[in-house]
C-alpha cells in the first residue's frame, strides 16, 4: 500500500476529563490507530492506556448503522423518516411534562446544547440532566455554594508547581494518569504528596503519606485537620479576614472535642501520627492543592464533603494562585461541557438559572420559538426520574436519552429496570445497542467522536477541538442533524438553522457569557482556551478567583459541617462497607472499552476486593466465585484477596454488566445534589457452595 491515503487527524481523548489530545490515523478513509500530538500542553504527546486504544471500538462490527424500531418486542430495521415519524408522532401525543431528556457526558458542547435546546424549544419540558447527577452534582452546589463557581478552580498545569499535593476521593494515577504524571512532576520539584483512601491504590504508591480510612468519614478528617491548624495558629489569618466570611462560625465547630485528632482516628481509622504530619505538611506548604473526584461526591453528604474542602482551602489561604486549588478532577470526557451547555434541570448554559425571569425571557428572545419555551420551574433530577417512574407511575411517561447508559450507571439497577420499563415510550440515541438502549421502542444510531467536528470542555474548563477523522457507518448521522431533522418533523425548522458544528458553536458563545471570547479560530490552537473567556481580546482563565470570589459580594463562604455517617451501615447481618471505583483499563459502562480488545484482554470482568483477615473468617480463597449481598440484590463475582484493602471494607468496579455493582449500590440521595451514595453500603459475602 502507498502511503498516499494515510493521514493524521489531531483530536481529544474521548474517555476520561483530562482533554488529552492526539492524532487519529487515518487509511483509505478509515482509523486504524492513534500516534503521538507533541504540542498539547495538558499530555504532551503521552497517553494513557485508554487514549492508547481510543481508535478500537470505532469500526467495532457492531456499531449501530440504521434506526431501529420495536414492533412485537423486536427491533425492525427503519428508515429515518419512519422513525421520525413515529417520535415526532409520540412527542406531540404527550405533554411537555410528561416527557424528559437525558444529554450526554460524551458527547459535544455543540450537541448537549442542541439538546438542551430540543428539550426545552420543542418538547417544552423542563425535565433534562445527565450523568453529572451521578458524579460531580455535589461539586457543581458544593463549589458553587463556597466560591460563586462550581467548576476546578486551578489548571493540570500549574499542579506541577504545587508543594503539597493532598489527594483524597480520587484514584488519580488510574482514572487521570496525565493528571497523575504532574502530581509526579511536583513531587520531583519536592513536593509533599498525601493520600487518603480505604485501597492502596497505584495512587497511594507514589504517596509520601498514606493514610488509609473508612469511607464516609471525609468531613470528620477535615474538621479534624482545621482544628490543628487553628490551634497551632497556622490558618491563612489575612486571607481568611480579606476573602473570607464566617470563619467565627466555622471554628465554633471545628474546635469541638468530636474533631479532635484522637477522636477523628477512632471515626476514620487512621492513626493521630499521620493525621498530625498531614496537617503540618499541608498547613505548612507554600502553596498546597486538593485533588478529588468520586470519593467524595457520591455520597449522601457529598454536598458536606465538597464545601469541607473548600473550607480548608480558604483557612489555609490556598486559592487564587497556582499550584492551589480545589480541583474536582471530571470522570468523563465532556461531564463539564454538558453541565456548561444547561443539560441540567436548573440552568440554561453558563448557569442561568432557568426560575430567574431576565435569563428565561433571554433565551426565549434568542431561540424565537412562536409558542415560547418549557416554563420557568426547575425540573427533575435523573435520580428523582428514576423514582417518580417507580413511585408515581403515569406521571413520567417519555424519555429521549442520548449517550447515556443508566442501566449500569445508575444506583440500585433492579428499580432503575423498574423504572424505565413503566415508560410508555422510550427513545435512544447511540452508537452501539447498551443494556438501555435494549429497552427502547426507537433506537437512533449516531456517530462517535471520530466522525464529528465539535469541541469538549475538560477538567480545567480548557474548550478543545474535536475534528473529523472519517465518515459515521452506515446510516449513522451526527447527534445534531438529528435533532435539526426532528425538529424541523415537529415544525421548528427555522430554530434549528445550523449547517455546521461551528455554526452552533457562534449560538452558544452569543447566549454564553464564559463563552462569549471563544470561536473555533481560537480554539484551533494547541493550547486552546479556558473559560471564563467573556470577550475575544481575553486571554481565557486558567486560575479561577485570583482576586475575588464569583459571589455576588466576592468573598468566600466558609461553612461550618458536622459529620454525619453513611445512610448505611454495617450491622450483624451485613458487616462489610462496600465501596466502588474504576479500573484503568476500562471505563464506566464499558460500551467503549469492552469493544476494545486490547483493554478487554487486560480486565476482562469484574471482581470483589477483600482483606486476607476478613476473607480467613469468612472462609474465602482467592480468585473464589462468591456471592456479594445487600438490602438492593446480590452478584455472583470472583473474590480478589489483597492486602491493599482495609479490614472491614470491599471494593468492587463498577463496568460489567455480567457482575454489576450497581445492583448492589444505595440510591439514598444527597439532599440538595440528589446524588446516589455509590460510595459507601452495607455488604455481606458468602461462599456460593454453603449460599442458602
Amino acid at each position: 500500500m502507498s502511503t498516499m491515503n494515510m493521514k493524521y487527524v489531531q483530536t481529544t481523548c474521548p474517555y476520561c476529563g483530562t482533554g488529552c489530545t492526539f492524532n487519529l490515523v487515518v487509511k483509505d478513509g478509515k482509523v486504524v490507530g492513534v500516534a503521538p500530538y507533541h504540542r498539547s500542553p495538558v499530555n504532551e504527546g503521552k497517553l494513557c492506556p485508554k487514549g492508547t486504544y481510543a481508535h478500537e471500538f470505532i469500526n467495532s462490527p457492531d456499531r449501530l448503522t440504521t434506526p431501529l424500531i420495536k414492533k412485537d418486542g423486536k427491533f425492525v430495521e427503519a428508515s429515518w423518516d419512519e422513525a421520525y415519524e413515529l417520535i415526532a408522532k409520540k412527542f406531540k401525543s404527550f405533554k411537555p411534562d410528561e416527557m424528559a431528556c437525558l444529554a450526554s457526558a460524551r458527547v459535544s458542547n455543540e450537541e448537549n446544547y442542541a439538546m438542551m435546546k430540543f428539550a426545552r424549544g420543542v418538547m417544552k419540558t423542563r425535565h433534562i440532566d445527565h450523568c453529572a447527577r451521578l458524579c460531580h452534582a455535589s461539586t457543581v452546589a458544593g463549589l458553587a455554594a463556597a466560591f460563586g463557581s462550581g467548576a476546578m478552580t486551578n489548571s493540570i498545569l500549574d499542579i506541577a508547581q504545587s508543594k503539597c499535593c493532598f489527594i483524597l476521593g480520587s484514584n488519580t494515577f488510574e482514572q487521570h494518569p496525565l493528571i497523575g504524571r504532574k502530581v509526579m512532576q511536583a513531587k520531583m520539584n519536592g513536593a509533599k504528596i498525601i493520600y487518603a483512601d480505604p485501597r492502596r491504590t497505584p495512587t497511594a504508591k507514589q504517596a509520601d503519606l498514606y493514610m488509609q480510612f473508612r469511607s464516609g468519614s471525609d468531613v470528620a478528617i477535615l474538621n479534624g485537620m482545621m482544628q490543628e491548624i487553628i490551634r497551632n495558629g497556622w490558618e491563612d489569618k489575612e486571607f481568611i479576614a480579606n476573602r473570607t466570611k464566617d470563619f467565627e462560625k466555622l471554628k465554633e465547630v471545628v474546635m469541638k472535642p468530636t474533631y479532635s485528632l484522637e477522636n477523628v482516628s477512632k471515626i476514620s481509622g487512621i492513626p493521630v501520627a499521620q493525621l498530625k504530619q498531614a496537617t503540618e505538611w499541608f498547613a505548612k506548604a507554600d502553596s498546597a492543592c486538593i485533588l478529588y473526584s468520586m470519593g467524595i461526591t457520591q455520597h449522601t453528604v457529598g454536598v458536606d464533603n465538597v464545601k469541607s474542602c473548600a473550607n480548608i482551602q480558604m483557612v489555609t489561604g490556598n486559592l487564587g494562585k497556582p499550584g492551589c486549588g480545589v480541583n474536582a478532577l471530571r470522570g468523563q470526557n465532556n461531564v463539564q461541557g454538558a453541565c456548561d451547555m444547561g443539560a441540567l434541570p436548573v440552568v440554561f448554559t453558563g448557569y442561568q438559572k432557568v426560575i430567574d425571569e431576565a435569563a428565561h425571557k433571554k433565551f426565549a428572545d434568542a431561540w424565537g420559538f412562536p409558542d415560547g419555551i418549557a416554563e420557568a420551574k426547575n425540573g427533575y433530577e435523573v435520580t428523582t426520574m428514576m423514582d417518580v417512574l417507580t413511585a408515581k407511575p403515569g406521571e413520567l411517561k417519555c424519555m429521549y436519552i442520548m449517550g447515556e447508559n443508566p442501566m449500569i450507571s445508575d444506583p440500585d439497577l433492579t428499580h432503575v429496570e423498574h423504572a424505565m420499563k413503566n415508560l410508555e415510550f422510550l427513545v435512544v440515541q447511540d452508537i452501539f445497542m447498551t443494556e438501555t438502549a435494549n429497552l427502547a421502542d426507537v433506537v437512533l444510531p449516531a456517530a462517535c467522536y471520530a466522525e464529528k467536528d465539535g469541541t469538549q470542555t475538560s477538567t480545567e474548563r480548557r474548550v478543545q477541538m474535536w475534528r473529523k477523522a472519517q465518515d459515521p457507518p452506515g446510516q449513522a448521522k451526527l447527534d445534531w442533524v438529528i435533532f435539526c431533522e426532528l425538529a424541523a418533523k415537529m415544525g421548528y425548522a427555522k430554530q434549528f438553522p445550523w449547517k455546521s458544528a461551528e455554526d452552533i458553536f457562534t449560538e452558544i458563545a452569543k447566549v454564553t457569557p464564559s463563552y462569549a471570547g471563544m470561536n473555533y479560530a481560537r480554539l484551533n490552537k494547541p493550547e486552546a482556551a479556558h473559560w471564563p473567556c467573556p470577550t475575544a481580546d481575553h486571554p481565557g482563565t486558567p486560575i479561577l478567583h485570583g482576586a475575588k470570589f464569583a459571589n455576588p459580594d466576592g468573598l468566600g463562604v466558609l461553612t461550618p459541617l458536622e459529620w454525619k455517617p453513611p445512610a448505611e451501615v454495617p450491622d450483624a447481618e451485613y458487616p462489610f462497607i462496600l465501596t466502588t471505583g474504576r479500573c484503568i483499563w476500562q471505563w464506566h459502562t464499558g460500551t467503549m472499552t469492552r469493544r476494545s480488545p486490547h483493554l478487554e484482554a487486560e480486565e476482562p470482568t469484574g471482581w470483589i476486593e477483600i482483606n486476607p483477615e476478613d476473607a480467613k473468617a469468612l472462609g474465602i480463597k482467592d480468585k473464589e466465585m462468591v456471592r456479594a449481598i445487600t438490602r438492593r440484590g446480590q452478584v455472583e463475582v470472583g473474590a480478589r484477596v489483597t492486602p491493599d484493602i482495609m479490614k472491614g471494607v470491599m471494593f468492587m468496579p463498577f463496568h460489567y454488566a455480567e457482575c454489576p455493582a450497581n445492583r448492589l449500590t444505595n440510591n439514598a440521595l444527597d439532599p440538595i445534589a440528589k446524588i446516589p451514595e455509590f460510595k459507601a453500603c452495607s455488604v455481606k459475602v458468602e461462599k456460593i457452595a454453603e449460599a442458602k
